[in-house]
């Protein structure tokens, strides 16, 4: 017999972005979560539905999205009703989206604990990350906190942000002393060495009511001007007053709008593999290789003198490679992207040429 889920549990997931990292398999109208990135049989946004749900009742999961990608929702996972998909008139950043949310559970039930979670991440472990997803709301629920779970370090990534706790707290829930953005190698270096910074992977638990309080003191105006929505939010109204007053928030981040102003502010250090799946080369870190070190993803490959490439293909079709190595090999119904390994980085700005000379609807 299943265990009985917890009514007041709910989560908020994020999936409104483009992923133009992995683009030309991710584009706007089909982005990196609504994809099978890698070549697993589901997509992310389906996988981290999924693994939510272990704890929290289906009907108390929220999408908050792109109005571009209600479809997309609704055909990856059938359950989901209207009312659980909130669509942003336009996008603007994670402060609105999580008050807008927040606001709507808080008005649904009062007393929900609510997780924040990304669409597009990878955890190894679910069973660990139900676990620890357990001892946050516990812990939400006991004492006003704000509380986030932080990966443990395993390299000097300067890809991610970083949460420092205060030495010497052995508690599972720790408190924050501050979060720094992506460092440089150095910086990494050192924070590796000291023992008491953890990844930031943007999941955050707390009660609705005291995010609620949170914004309200934090940023003001940006509470007022949800706050009027109140008598709408879960009604056939909710559309016509987001269309003519979210445009008008401030495009801000939870972390600079209420994350870093907080006194509040808790983590729970988790040691299960995670990655936030931000470019071609970290699905490589996840998947298996062939013994040349080729990566093989939605394709068939036939190499010969070929190693260490990143190879995504379009149905399952056959690619043949000769004497070329490190390279990122990415094919979609209407592009195919080569590039050195080592220039992954400009795979954004390719993205842009080619919508510039051929048109936006290829980006």
């Amino acid at each position: 017999m299943s265990e009985k889920k917890n009514g007041n549990y709910y989560a908020i997931v994020m999936a409104g972005g483009v992923g133009s990292r992995f683009w030309p398999s991710s584009k706007a109208k089909n982005p990196k979560q609504f994809i099978d990135i890698l070549g697993v049989g589901e997509t992310l946004f389906q996988t981290t539905f999924k693994r939510l749900s272990q704890l929290i009742p289906k009907e108390n999961i929220y999408i908050l999205t792109n109005k571009a990608y209600v479809g997309l929702i609704k055909e990856q996972v059938p359950q989901i009703i209207d009312e659980q998909i909130v669509p942003e008139p336009e996008m603007r950043n994670t402060a609105p989206s999580i008050l807008l949310g927040s606001m709507k559970i808080f008005l649904k039930n009062p007393d929900a604990i609510t997780v924040i979670a990304p669409s597009d991440h990878w955890i190894e472990d679910q069973d660990a990350f139900t676990e620890s997803l357990k001892m946050a709301f516990s812990a939400a629920e006991k004492e006003d906190r704000l509380i986030t779970l932080g990966f443990e370090p395993t390299y000097p990534n300067t890809g991610y942000g970083y949460i420092q706790f205060e030495k010497g707290d052995a508690a599972e829930v720790r408190k924050v002393l501050q979060f720094t953005e992506k460092p440089n190698l150095k910086k990494a270096n050192q924070f590796l060495s000291e023992r008491n910074y953890l990844w930031n992977a943007g999941i955050f638990i707390w009660s609705a009511k005291y995010i609620l309080e949170c914004f309200k003191q934090f940023a003001p105006e940006m509470y007022r001007l949800f706050e009027k929505g109140k008598d709408v939010y879960n009604t056939k109204h909710e559309k016509a007053f987001l269309e003519q007053y979210y445009k008008t928030a401030a495009n801000i981040s939870i972390d600079y709008a209420v994350m870093e102003k907080s006194d509040a502010i808790y983590v729970i250090p988790v040691s299960f593999k995670w990655s936030d799946l931000g470019t071609w080369s970290s699905v490589k870190d996840h998947l298996a290789s062939d013994e040349e070190g080729n990566t093989i993803i939605n394709s068939r490959l036939v190499a010969e003198n070929a190693e260490n490439n990143i190879i995504s293909g379009y149905d399952r079709k056959i690619v043949v490679l000769k004497n070329i190595s490190d390279l990122i090999i990415v094919e979609d119904e209407e592009v195919l992207m080569i590039v050195p390994k080592e220039d992954e980085q400009d795979i954004k700005s390719l993205r842009e040429a080619v919508m510039k000379k051929y048109g936006d609807d290829l980006g």
